[in-house]
C-alpha cells in the first residue's frame, strides 16, 4: 500500500499509476479520465492529479465548476464531482483557465509534490496522474519522488509518434517504473453506416512497440464523435464506443494491479 511520508497522514492511496504520452495531442488527458471513471464504475475510489501543470485541461474535460479552494487543516481539499472522483489540477488556482503558468522547472515541480503531499485525498483505491508530455523536469521529479506503480502510455497509431513515446518508456525503464500497457487512441473509423472499421495508419506500429517493452495493447480507441466531442458536451458513457473503452481499461487495470 502507498502511503504518505507522514505517519499520521489521512492520506491512504492504495495504487499511484500515472497517463504519459512523448508529445501532446494524442489523447493523454482524455485517456486519464476515462481511466479514473473506469476505475469508478467498478465500484473503487479513485482520484485524479493533474501533474500537466503547464498545459492542464482536466477540468475543462471533466466540466467541472469555477472551485473555491478551501482547506482541512493543513491541506487543500479537491474538487469531488457528482460521481465520486477527487480531482486537483493548477487550473483551480489560477485566475481563468487561459493564464499561463510562466514557472520555471523547480516551481512546477514543487506544485506536484504539494498537489500529492498537501492535498487531502482521503482513502482512494487508485490515484491517477495526468502526466506532462515529454522528458521534463516535472515528469522526472513525479517519477522520483512519487511511488508509481506504472505508466499507461498515450499513443496513436502512426510511426512518428511511437518513435516519441518510446522515448517516455525508455527514461521511465531507466527510473524503474515499469509499463503497465498501451492504449492506442485514434486507431480507426467505424463507418456509420455499414459498420466497417478502417485503420487509417495500419494495426502494426503499436503492436511492434508492445512488444518491445514487453508490455500489454490494453484497448484501441476508434476516432469517435462521443469522445471528440468531450470537451464541449461532457461524456457519454452510455456511448457503446465509450463503454466498451470504459470496460477494458477498468478490467485491465484492476487484474493487472490487485
Amino acid at each position: 500500500m502507498t502511503h504518505l511520508e507522514k505517519k499520521d497522514s489521512p492520506n491512504k492511496i492504495k495504487h499511484l499509476v500515472g497517463v504519459m504520452s512523448g508529445k501532446g495531442g494524442v489523447g493523454k488527458s482524455t485517456v486519464t479520465y476515462l481511466t479514473a471513471l473506469a476505475l469508478k464504475q467498478k465500484g473503487l475510489e479513485v482520484g485524479i492529479l493533474d501533474a500537466d501543470i503547464t498545459g492542464a485541461s482536466i477540468s475543462r474535460l471533466m466540466h467541472l465548476p469555477r472551485y473555491e479552494m478551501k482547506v482541512a487543516g493543513d491541506l487543500i481539499c479537491p474538487v469531488e464531482t457528482d460521481s465520486g472522483l477527487k480531482v486537483m489540477s493548477i487550473s483551480f488556482l489560477v485566475d481563468n483557465e487561459e493564464q499561463p503558468v510562466i514557472w520555471r522547472g523547480p516551481l512546477l515541480s514543487r506544485a506536484i509534490q504539494q498537489f500529492w503531499g498537501e492535498v487531502l485525498w482521503g482513502e482512494l483505491d487508485f490515484l491517477v496522474i495526468d502526466m506532462p508530455p515529454g522528458t521534463s523536469d516535472v515528469a522526472i521529479t513525479v517519477m522520483q519522488s512519487l511511488p508509481l506503480e506504472g505508466f499507461i502510455y498515450v499513443t496513436t497509431p502512426q510511426n512518428l509518434v511511437s518513435v516519441v513515446v518510446a522515448r517516455s518508456m525508455q527514461m521511465a525503464e531507466s527510473l524503474k517504473v515499469p509499463a503497465l500497457g498501451l492504449v492506442e487512441n485514434m486507431s480507426y473509423f467505424i463507418c456509420p453506416h455499414c459498420g466497417q472499421k478502417t485503420y487509417f495508419y495500419g494495426q502494426e506500429e503499436t503492436e511492434k512497440l508492445a512488444r518491445r517493452f514487453g508490455t500489454d495493447l490494453i484497448v484501441r480507441i476508434p476516432i469517435s464523435l462521443d469522445l471528440a466531442r468531450l470537451p464541449a458536451e461532457g461524456l457519454k458513457p452510455e456511448s457503446s464506443v465509450v463503454a466498451e473503452v470504459l470496460d477494458k481499461l477498468g478490467t485491465f487495470l484492476i487484474n493487472k494491479l490487485k
